[in-house]
């Protein structure tokens, strides 16, 4: 029922409005031929009702009618906000130049004479429909390039306070050292150096993951998908944080098949994985686990990273992949993630038509998930 639907939703809707009867059978007969969805009423007034319900794609409309003439009821089309974008073809036995002048004056957007030629119907009706539908149809790109603008504006200003904080910090301990220095007051700049180091790292990685998201953005970073082992990747990526992971006691453990080759671009899957990693060291406390697993079910591979850290709140899941509501929470020894590595991941990951998700609960720790393709589709 739901494709028949669909179906019917995108066939034009006419409504056809005069006073004689055998005009709206004739024009009802021309269009009906042509595979249109024709209503036809006899007044002005029935019309606007009509309307309001079953909003058409095009009006033909008769000038003399007794109830109001169909200049009157192309004015209150033109009044109504739901309406009045709705093109009107004025039908009339009036050929008159001043005829013609006043109904596109009212609102019209042709005039076809009476009698009616076939041809010259189906001709004026597929035009004003196309014309119509094309118009409708950059409305909503406006309105959803709008509506994107408007959440990488908002994304750029989070990205920019993210940035703010650690190269205020940079800033500020490399003055308080350069004094120290001069002063040969050596005191705590070890300290300081530490803030320094790892106020550039987080910098740094906010700028390499900006650098990323802003490439699948423009199009200039290049989806080239390839087969290759995953659990390779998954054991070389493990690999490069066993020295943060043990700074913090962590266990990552894997429960891995022997082999799970995969068809996906290895560049990009290694971001995702390295961000899920990164994520899950982060907010997992002192001598937590993380588990790494893979499981391949109807030609996909699902790769899990769960850890025991401290959860996220049902309201924080809901935006974590969201480019207007990103922002940054500090980790559990005050690790400052950059607030949008899992933006990046989600880029990704849709770009080979998988899906990514995540399961959680305050204090219970987090069991991220996505699906990629184990063979070419």
């Amino acid at each position: 029922m739901r494709n028949i639907s669909l179906l019917t939703q995108n066939i034009p809707n006419i409504l056809i409005v005069d006073d004689i009867p055998d005009n709206l059978q004739i024009l009802g007969g021309i269009l009906d031929a042509n595979g249109y969805r024709v209503r036809e009423v006899p007044t002005g007034m029935l019309a606007l009702q009509v309307a309001e319900k079953e909003k058409p794609d095009l009006i033909l409309l008769d000038i003399m009618m007794p109830d109001m003439n169909g200049f009157e009821v192309c004015r209150l089309f033109k009044k109504n906000k739901n309406l009045n974008d709705v093109p009107i073809i004025f039908i009339s036995a009036l050929n008159d130049t001043n005829d013609i002048v006043t109904a596109l004056k009212a609102g019209g957007v042709d005039y076809i004479t009476k009698p009616f030629r076939h041809e010259e119907v189906r001709a004026r009706v597929a035009t004003h429909i196309n014309l119509y539908r094309q118009r409708k149809e950059l409305q909503l790109q406006s309105i959803e390039l709008q509506k994107l603008n408007a959440e990488k504006d908002k994304f750029f200003t989070i990205i920019a306070h993210d940035l703010k904080s650690p190269f205020n910090s940079i800033v500020g301990f490399s003055n308080l050292l350069v004094e120290q220095v001069r002063e040969k007051d050596y005191e705590g700049i070890e300290k300081y150096a530490g803030i320094i180091l790892k106020s550039s790292d987080r910098a740094l990685e906010l700028l390499k993951n900006l650098m990323e998201w802003a490439r699948s953005q423009t199009g200039r970073i290049e989806f080239n998908p390839e087969y290759f082992e995953m659990v390779v990747v998954i054991n070389e990526i493990i690999l490069s944080f066993d020295d943060i992971a043990g700074q913090k006691s962590i266990i990552i453990n894997k429960a891995l098949p022997p082999n799970a080759p995969v068809f996906a671009d290895k560049a990009m899957i290694s971001v995702v994985l390295r961000n899920l990693i990164s994520n899950a060291i982060k907010f997992t406390m002192t001598g937590g686990t993380i588990t790494i697993s893979a499981q391949e079910k109807q030609g996909e591979l699902t790769v899990t990273v769960s850890d025991t850290g401290v959860g996220i709140s049902n309201d924080r899941i809901e935006k974590l992949f969201r480019i207007d509501e990103s922002y940054s929470t500090a980790g559990t020894n005050n690790e400052r993630g950059t607030g949008m590595g899992l933006i990046l991941c989600k880029e990704f990951i849709e770009t080979h038509g998988g899906k990514i998700w995540v399961e959680s609960e305050k204090g219970k720790g987090s069991v991220f998930n996505f699906t990629v393709a184990r063979s070419m589709q």
